[in-house]
């Protein structure tokens, strides 16, 4: 997933880059997402990698749901964190999939993708449940992180080796006492912070930028030219048919 430096305008370098095409939940335009359905989707459709949300029931066990509660997706006033899991399958007909599940779908020889793995207003119990999902299903090399830095403190602290995406939502870069102990692999910026010279900068401090969530085509152009090295995207069949087109037409100014 390392990406190739080159070029001094961002597009003539594109061919040399690898940038990585990621799904936003899954495919959600089509499939509800942080389902199963979702998930197959988006790696049908050419994603590189996955992002999904996960969050913790009352007995612990990690399931997909951006929410803290059931009621934008499944029409129902209940809170994830209080319902077991037997419940939140029983409530959503099984819709609802344990990580544990999209671990499996997501792996070889039914698929060769990796999941990025956003936790939503984590607490430390809850990323241990989660990172210990993960490790139990032999997954952690397919898996990466992402969340602001107090959730990617808690996941470097319950896994040292852990790839981390840490979300960040300003132009002013992290102090250097964070980055220390985060270790993150990535960066990981709302799109419209993006600009050839915040991508510059992180890569000259060795990481990696990931940008979310770019749903325009010219959105995509823009970021690619700025050198970034990963992309989320709700619509994962245009950004995988931009990259495969190789090299991006120049944006307009």
């Amino acid at each position: 997933m390392t990406a190739a430096r080159g070029g001094a305008d961002g597009v003539g370098d594109a061919l040399l880059r690898s940038v990585v095409a990621v799904g936003h939940r899954g495919d959600p335009y089509r499939v509800r997402e942080n389902t199963l359905p979702s998930v197959r989707s988006a790696l049908e459709r050419g994603a590189d990698a996955v992002e999904i949300d996960v969050r913790v029931t009352r007995d612990g066990v990690p399931v997909l749901l951006h929410d803290s509660s059931l009621k934008r997706l499944w029409g129902l006033d209940r809170a994830v964190a209080d319902v077991t899991h037997a419940e939140l399958r029983t409530l959503t007909q099984g819709g609802v999939p344990a990580l544990q599940e999209v671990l499996g779908a997501s792996a070889p020889p039914v698929a060769d993708a990796r999941l990025m793995i956003d936790l939503p207003s984590a607490t430390a119990a809850t990323v241990r449940a989660v990172v210990g999902a993960v490790r139990d299903c032999g997954a952690a090399d397919r898996v990466y992180y992402c969340a602001g830095a107090d959730a990617m403190l808690a996941v470097r602290d319950a896994d040292p080796d852990a790839e981390i995406a840490m979300t960040w939502l300003s132009l002013a870069p992290p102090r250097p006492v964070l980055l220390e102990a985060v270790r993150p692999r990535w960066l990981n910026y709302r799109f419209g912070l993006v600009s050839r010279e915040l991508t510059e900068r992180v890569h000259r401090d060795g990481m990696l930028v990931s940008a979310w969530t770019a749903d325009t085509v010219r959105s995509m152009r823009l970021l690619v030219a700025a050198g970034v090295d990963s992309i989320t995207t709700n619509r994962i069949d245009a950004l995988a048919k931009m990259l495969r087109a190789g090299r991006p037409e120049r944006p307009e100014a």
